[in-house]
């Protein structure tokens, strides 16, 4: 239950929808189901072809931040050729008549992509007109520092949610998350492996950083054991096809157990940019017949295949530009829905996939440790019913969407009880 004053939240992506960020969406849906007032504001339109079908259960309007071409900013262009400074300038006038000392304030954001203070003021305009009193965004890039921008203009504080290329990838400027991080009411992170990261890394202004663990609507995934699926095994991975899922170390696997007499098949859910390659990969180790690409599929058909399959694969890896999985939520689906799994040992994994109790860990880039943990899942239904309902009982207790979304309001909520803005650090 929401406590008085109820805060209004203003929730800042990049993109809006995404086909990969149900955890988003599950996030909002939950706080909506509690009550919670939600506005999206989207920095740029969604780009993916294929959507999930919940995004159609969202209530919250989506803004997005893009140039304005007449109404709020036209007053002020006048005779003015329609250039990007002039919008640019046009919107900075737009938001003193609404901001007051935002002329004063501005001076926080030297430093700055000129993209950035332009989605920032526009956002703090947003905020002002429709009484947005917080600001989350998710992910510590250019969403968190619009977010960043508009709170110290508007004087609402703000927060965000850190996830795993935001904080690992070769290109995170560190003074910049520095101030992130200094400047937050509070960061979520969502595993213990972030968290420590974040505080080993960033020292004291990591000292707001907590990790909530991002949550599922179990009511939407029921149980089925593992002893009741099709006679040809099933070995099943769902994701991006991009470096840091390892999928080319799970088609070496897939060779592995071909060559040792095992009988099975296996399908890939997703697409991206290793694609091709990944196609070529199968081609050339005459797997054609045993290992399929599949494309992006709806949610509710990758639910029903995993329901289906003998195991979930997740061969997660530190790709070479530092970027890594953080704890996907597919996986978390997978062990919800009653899917034995097999992981690597990267990032938060093990927090959740605990060896021979909730699923079975191998090294990353491993191909034959993994294709023997696969084996061991196929050969053994028994081990696989146990292992399946263990990881349930896992999900139950720590990833519970409601719960979960609860102690994330919490932390709006306090801000909504200390006006007083926080004093930014200049770039």
């Amino acid at each position: 239950m929401l406590l008085s004053p109820s805060p209004r939240v203003g929730y800042v992506l990049k993109r809006y929808p995404r086909y990969s960020e149900t955890f988003i969406v599950n996030e909002i849906l939950a706080h909506e189901a509690a009550g919670l007032k939600i506005e999206i504001f989207a920095l740029r339109p969604p780009e993916d072809t294929h959507f999930q079908n919940i995004i159609s259960q969202v209530r919250a309007p989506v803004r997005y931040i893009r140039k304005p071409v007449q109404g709020r900013t036209s007053e002020f262009l006048n005779s003015l050729a329609p250039t990007a400074a002039s919008y640019f300038w046009a919107e900075l006038q737009a938001a003193s008549q609404v901001i007051p000392d935002f002329w004063s304030k501005l001076s926080i954001a030297q430093g700055e992509r000129a993209s950035t203070v332009y989605q920032a003021v526009w956002l703090a305009r947003e905020v002002k007109l429709t009484n947005i009193t917080h600001l989350h965004a998710h992910f510590g890039t250019v969403a968190t520092s619009v977010a960043r921008l508009a709170a110290h203009f508007t004087g609402i504080p703000y927060t965000f949610t850190a996830h795993a290329k935001d904080i690992f990838h070769e290109s995170v400027d560190r003074e910049d998350m520095t101030r992130k991080l200094s400047d937050a009411a509070a960061t979520v992170t969502v595993s213990d492996y972030n968290l420590k990261y974040l505080q080993a890394n960033y020292g004291s202004a990591a000292n707001r950083v907590q990790r909530i663990y991002n949550g599922l609507d179990l009511s939407r995934l029921n149980y089925r054991s593992p002893l009741h699926r099709p006679p040809l095994p099933l070995i099943l991975f769902v994701g991006r096809l991009i470096e840091k899922k390892g999928i080319s170390v799970l088609v070496e696997a897939c060779a592995q157990l071909r060559d040792w007499g095992s009988e099975f098949r296996c399908q890939i859910i997703g697409t991206g940019s290793l694609q091709t390659e990944l196609q070529q990969q199968i081609q050339q180790l005459n797997l054609g017949s045993v290992v399929e690409i599949l494309g992006p599929r709806p949610q509710n058909e990758v639910f029903d295949r995993l329901q289906q399959a003998a195991a979930f694969v997740a061969p997660y890896v530190i790709g070479a530009d530092g970027n890594r999985d953080g704890l996907p939520t597919v996986l978390l689906e997978a062990m919800a829905l009653g899917t034995p799994c097999v992981a690597t040992d990267v990032t938060g994994i093990p927090e959740i996939v605990r060896h021979r109790e909730t699923g079975l860990l191998v090294p990353q880039r491993d191909v034959e440790a993994l294709a023997t943990a696969l084996k061991r899942l196929l050969d053994n239904v028994s081990q696989r019913e146990k292992l399946a309902r263990r990881a349930r009982q896992t999900i139950e207790e720590a990833f519970d969407i409601h719960e979960n979304t609860a102690a994330l309001r919490s932390l709006f909520q306090a801000q909504a009880t200390n006006t007083a803005p926080r004093v930014l650090q200049e770039v």
